[in-house]
C-alpha cells in the first residue's frame, strides 16, 4: 500500500508543479480560504489512484468535502489533503505539501507527505519513518530512515507561519522555547520526525486531512501528537459533532514531554 500512496502523491506533485510554473489562478471557498487549480488537479489524481487500488476504503478529501462530499466512514478510511499550504503556494514559497494518510481505529497508521518544490517525501508506516529524495522526473531516488531526537535541554519549537496565535506565543514563552522555526503545511511534523525540531504546538483550527499524514510520519519516527487532555490525537468522524472534520487543539512532540 505504501508504494501506491507514494506514487499517488508524486502524480499529485507533478500536477501542482505544472500549475506552479504557469502561475496559479486563485479563487475562494465558502469559508474564505483560497483554492487554486492545483488543489483540484492534485486531488483528482489522488482520488483516481485510490479508487483504482482501494475501492472499498472510504476517502475524505479536502476539496470534495468543501463541496459537501463526505462518505460514511468505518474503522478504516483515507484522509487526503492535495495541497496543504495553499497560502504558501500562492505566495511563491516552497513549504507546501501533498498529504495522504490511512486511518485505522482512530489512529493514523500510514502516511505520506510530499513537498514537491523541495523534492523531498516522508513516509510513516508502523514504526518505520523514512525521508526520500525525489528526482526532477518525480521519481524516488535516495532514501534513509529518520527518528525523532531525544529532548534537548533547550527544545526547538516549530510553529505555523500563517496561524500563529497569542496562545501559541504564550506556550513558547512559558516553556522556555528560545529557538523557534516558522514554516507552513505538514512539514512541521516532518521536522520533528527527523530531529530538526522538538515540539509543535497548535492552538488554532486544523482539519483532520491537514495533520493525519504528518502525524503518521511523526508517530512512526517515535514521536507523538497529544490533545489538551494529554491523550493521543484521534481521527474520528463523530455523528452530531458541530465540526466533525476539525481537530481539537494539540501539541506534537518529538520526544516525551
Amino acid at each position: 500500500m505504501l508504494d501506491i500512496l507514494t506514487a499517488a502523491t508524486l502524480k499529485a506533485g507533478r500536477e501542482i508543479m505544472s500549475v506552479h510554473a504557469a502561475g496559479p489562478h486563485v479563487t475562494y471557498k465558502n469559508d474564505c480560504s483560497p483554492v487554486t487549480e492545483a488543489d483540484q488537479r492534485a486531488e483528482d489524481a489522488i482520488l483516481r489512484s485510490l479508487a483504482k487500488h482501494f475501492p472499498d476504503i472510504p476517502v475524505i478529501a479536502e476539496e470534495a468535502a468543501a463541496n459537501g462530499i463526505v462518505p460514511e466512514t468505518g474503522n478504516e478510511f483515507f484522509l487526503v489533503d492535495p495541497l496543504d499550504g495553499t497560502k504558501e503556494f500562492i505566495s511563491g514559497k516552497q513549504d507546501f505539501t501533498v498529504n495522504i494518510a490511512l486511518v485505522r481505529n482512530g489512529s493514523p497508521v500510514l502516511g505520506v507527505v510530499y513537498a514537491p518544490a523541495l523534492k523531498v517525501l516522508w513516509t510513516g508506516d508502523g514504526k518505520v519513518a523514512s525521508k526520500v529524495q525525489i528526482s526532477d522526473d518525480f521519481e524516488p531516488s535516495t532514501s534513509r530512515n529518520v527518528r525523532c531526537r531525544a529532548k534537548p535541554t533547550i527544545p526547538i519549537a516549530v510553529i505555523s507561519r500563517s496561524h500563529c496565535t497569542p496562545k501559541t506565543e504564550a506556550f513558547v514563552a512559558e516553556n522556555g522555547l528560545i529557538d523557534s522555526i516558522s514554516i507552513g503545511s505538514s512539514l512541521k511534523f516532518c521536522m520533528l520526525a527527523e530531529g530538526a525540531a522538538d515540539v509543535y504546538p497548535r492552538f488554532s483550527r486544523t482539519m483532520m486531512w491537514d495533520t493525519a499524514a504528518g502525524d503518521a510520519v511523526l508517530r512512526a519516527a517515535g514521536g507523538m501528537t497529544l490533545d489538551m487532555a494529554g491523550l493521543p490525537l484521534r481521527y474520528e468522524v463523530l455523528d452530531g459533532d458541530e465540526d466533525p472534520l476539525a481537530n481539537p487543539d494539540f501539541i506534537a512532540w518529538g520526544a516525551a514531554p
